[in-house]
């Protein structure tokens, strides 16, 4: 593999193509068949896979006509609910791609659906995690648990530090005005507000970002930190355990 670029889609999303010289190709989460092969015909690629993380229309609407016009593999949660996968996947299954020399391990991360997984490469230090985390967030609870999130968010908190966090939204200055609520005197947080401004000002994506930033300035990653208790305690009293206090804190994002 190259390069990893991502291909805009609806308001905010991003479509990730993963691409080598050799003119393959595999994107991950399309929910939209048409920038796909546009992408596909302006750099003369090869669509070799799709990924899908979970079942949301806008992560799955373009696996029809994909899959219409080119024969490739469709792999993605083990859910009926998502039309067109062709290789169900889950937890610690591996998926290899050899078209672009990546193998990938699938972790199960419910939280946002109950179905989702991400794909991560540690050789090649990837982290390919739909909506379950974002810059300086986490995904909105439509289905899973806050107990459910907060594991997963551990579990992603736990690879290695320069891990490349592919997410699929562009949510980061909004996410980043809610984290700087919740802590207002984080340092690493504002010199990464200022950075990802100069980046959007310049029309460029704020992602991928990386592990390590995450720990440092993501709440939903920080949610045992002193501080970010404390900011939580002063709205919701009660909320006296990991998950009250991550579960307060989702619910003051939700509303923010």
């Amino acid at each position: 593999m190259s390069a990893i670029t991502p291909i805009p889609a609806f308001q905010d999303n991003y479509i990730w193509a993963l691409h080598n010289t050799a003119g393959d190709c595999v994107v991950v989460d399309p929910g939209d068949a048409a920038p796909v092969e546009r992408f596909l015909q302006d750099r003369s690629l090869r669509l070799r896979a799709i990924l899908i993380t979970h079942h949301h229309p806008d992560h799955t609407g373009g696996i029809a006509a994909l899959s219409a016009a080119h024969d490739v593999p469709v792999y993605g949660p083990d859910n009926p609910a998502i039309r067109g996968i062709t290789h169900h996947l889950g937890d610690a299954d591996v998926l290899q791609l050899d078209a672009l020399g990546l193998h990938f391990e699938i972790l199960a991360v419910p939280g946002h659906t109950l179905d989702h997984i991400a794909y991560y490469s540690a050789d090649a230090g990837i982290l390919l995690c739909g909506d379950t985390l974002f810059h300086c967030g986490c995904g909105r609870l439509f289905e899973g648990t806050p107990a459910q999130m907060l594991a997963s968010l551990d579990r992603l908190a736990a690879l290695p530090g320069d891990t490349a966090v592919y997410c699929t939204h562009e949510y980061t200055q909004a996410n980043m005005r809610f984290a700087q609520a919740v802590e207002p005197d984080n340092n690493a947080l504002a010199q990464a507000i200022d950075s990802v401004e100069t980046l959007r000002q310049q029309g460029r994506p704020s992602l991928p970002t990386d592990i390590a930033t995450q720990r440092q300035i993501n709440p939903f990653l920080r949610s045992r930190a002193p501080e970010v208790v404390r900011a939580v305690q002063a709205r919701v009293s009660e909320a006296n355990s990991a998950v009250t206090v991550f579960a307060a804190l989702r619910s003051w994002k939700d509303q923010f």
